[in-house]
Formats: C-alpha cells, sequence, structure tokens
C-alpha cells in the first residue's frame, strides 16, 4: 500500500523525538511534516543528532490546512493542546494522542485531574483508550486513538488479567513506581535545578497523581468490586525506564501458580509482554530501547500476598512504541513493525 503521510505535533520532546527515531523505520510510514513552537524552522538533528543522516522536513508551527495533505496525526503535545488539534480533523484523518487528552472518559474528571476544561467534549465518546495488548481489537473502529499513560501501561498490563479473573483483593493495592527524569519531559531539569535531580531520588504527586484517575477507570471496566489503591509515583537519577512495584493480597484459595498461569495465557500472543519466572530479578536494563514489559511474580513471607514486578521503557513501551503499536493495529500492519 502507499506510504502514510504522517504529521507529528511536539517533535522535539522527549517522547516526540523518539516517535522520530521509530517512525524513520518504517516502511509505511512518510514523515510529511514536523511541527513545533518554539523550534520553527530548526531541524530536528538541533534535538537528537542521530537524525543528522535522515532527510526530514524542518519544523514548522502547525494549522489546520496541513490535515489535508496527511493520512496520520501524531500528537505529543502539553495536555489539553490535542483536544484543539481533534476539532480540525478531517474525515480522512486519524488521531493518536500521546498525552491525556483522550485518556479519560468523562469530561468531569478530565477537569477534577487536570484542573482544565475539555475543549472537545464531542470526540471523547468518539475516541478509544487504547492498550493494545488489552482491548487493541476494538481500536479499528476508532479515528482518535488516546494512548495509556507510562505509569499506567507498567500497573495495568499485570493487574487487569489479574483483576478480570478474580484473583485478587481489591480493597488495598500499594503501587510504588520509579521512572527515570525523561517521563517529566524536557522541563525537568529546569524544575530541579537546584533539587540534585542527577543525584537523589524524589517522590512526588503523592496521593494524588494524575495518573489514579486513569488507574482507576480501566481497572473498574474489569471488576464490579470496588478498587481501592494507593499509587505513589518517583523521578529516579536515570534518564528512562520505569519499574514497578505492586502489593497484592490473593483471595481465597488462590496461589501464585494461578497468578502466573493467567498472565502467560493473556499474553502467549502478545509479542511484547513477558511474563518471566517467579522470582527473577528484574531491571529497567532488561527493557530499555524496546517496546517490551517484563512482568515478575514473587513470593513474600505471607502466603496470601505477592509482589509483582513490573518493567517499561517510559518513552517506547509507555509512550511512542506504544502509539506505533495503535497506528500498527489500526492500519493492519504487523503489530511489531517499527519495533523490533
Amino acid at each position: 500500500m502507499p506510504k502514510l503521510n504522517v504529521l507529528v505535533a511536539g517533535s522535539t520532546g522527549y517522547i516526540g523525538v523518539q516517535l522520530i527515531k521509530l517512525l524513520v523505520k518504517h516502511s509505511n510510514v512518510n514523515i510529511k511534516y514536523l511541527c513545533g513552537n518554539t523550534s520553527v524552522g530548526k531541524n530536528i538533528s538541533s534535538y537528537e543528532k542521530s537524525l543528522s543522516s535522515k532527510k526530514l522536513p524542518k519544523i514548522i508551527r502547525y494549522n489546520k490546512e496541513l490535515l489535508k495533505n496527511i493520512d496520520l496525526v501524531f500528537t505529543a503535545l502539553p495536555n489539553g493542546e490535542a483536544q484543539d488539534i481533534s476539532n480540525d480533523l478531517l474525515k480522512h484523518n486519524i488521531l493518536i494522542d500521546l498525552a491525556a487528552d483522550f485518556r479519560l472518559n468523562k469530561a468531569s474528571n478530565y477537569l477534577k485531574w487536570y484542573k482544565q476544561k475539555h475543549r472537545s467534549v464531542k470526540n471523547i465518546k468518539k475516541s478509544i483508550y487504547s492498550l493494545p495488548e488489552i482491548n487493541g481489537d476494538k481500536l479499528k473502529k476508532f479515528n482518535i486513538i488516546g494512548c495509556p499513560g507510562c505509569y499506567p501501561t507498567s500497573i495495568l498490563l499485570p493487574l487487569i488479567p489479574l483483576v478480570r479473573k478474580n484473583l485478587i483483593k481489591t480493597d488495598n493495592v500499594i503501587i510504588d513506581s520509579k521512572s527515570g527524569y525523561s517521563g517529566a519531559g524536557r522541563g525537568v531539569h529546569k524544575k530541579y535545578k537546584n533539587k540534585n535531580l542527577y543525584e537523589s531520588l524524589s517522590a512526588y504527586g503523592v496521593g494524588f497523581h494524575r495518573h489514579n484517575s486513569e488507574i482507576q477507570q480501566e481497572i473498574e471496566n474489569y471488576t464490579k468490586k470496588k478498587f481501592s489503591f494507593t499509587f505513589t509515583p518517583h523521578l529516579t537519577p536515570m534518564f528512562r525506564g520505569i519499574l514497578s512495584t505492586i502489593y497484592l493480597d490473593l483471595n481465597k484459595g488462590v496461589g501464585i501458580k494461578n497468578l502466573e498461569n493467567t498472565l502467560k495465557s493473556q499474553y502467549s500472543k502478545n509479542r511484547f509482554v513477558k511474563i518471566l519466572k517467579t522470582n527473577s530479578l528484574l531491571s529497567t536494563n532488561d527493557v530499555i530501547n524496546t517496546n517490551n514489559c517484563s512482568i515478575v511474580i514473587c513470593k513474600t513471607k505471607y502466603k496470601n500476598r505477592v509482589i509483582i514486578l513490573s518493567v517499561i521503557d517510559n518513552l517506547i513501551k509507555g509512550g511512542a512504541g506504544q502509539a506505533i503499536q495503535n497506528m500498527n493495529i489500526k492500519y493492519g500492519f504487523n503489530e511489531t513493525k517499527g519495533l523490533i
């Protein structure tokens, strides 16, 4: 088939650059426009030297006239801006958003957690939250695709199958996640200028991080029970990667083997989710620069309690790679194309 003409809006952020690095390897993609606000006129190689050998357009300012010439828009923009672009879409356009604009299914929840009114409420119902391994089979019906956040990706992939099978107690789940500082965007260097970013570990968003809303919403799609959890994210002195540690109590009569079999069955046909042997040691180094999520179940000193470790690369599986995975499914390409 002819190549897809693609526009990348927000092309110079960490996620945007990672997206371009993957797209240039995809044989079904032609990057027609790169858009930005403060970088107009520059080459993307100013932000990523490895792209200097690629024939890529100079960065221009987005305007809706560009949509006439493209098939697909990727938006890696600050929250809110993809909403405006969604209002400009033509019938032949597909939008894949890597920010939070189409993750929540209620405008009221978006206002509550993101402190701004949703500017494209009509398009919320026309969009889908697509975690490919869980509900990617439904996304072909939608022209607006919301990609999950990085933390929720690492958390929902192990949790949803277990909740769906009623294997774990849902009244007190504890989630501790640690991320490389690239997850906070390029502005993190200024924000933490006097806080020793590169040699310290910082907790943030304690109790009220925005991703709470996304985790709650998606888990409750798969259980009739109340889901009560505590999620604490941390910023670490590494550039990329996420390790989520999830503390779970098992339902009566459930053992580790039940959990392991359920996860292996769920992901047996998925290329990117890997269930490792019980009690295996796990590191972000196992997944860096891949679209993989590795998961391991660990025993504890209590028979009815386990710890799940889940690791991803926040810029790929938690961002650009997952977006391309959704694109591949939408257009009927091999799901792994451009990603392995």
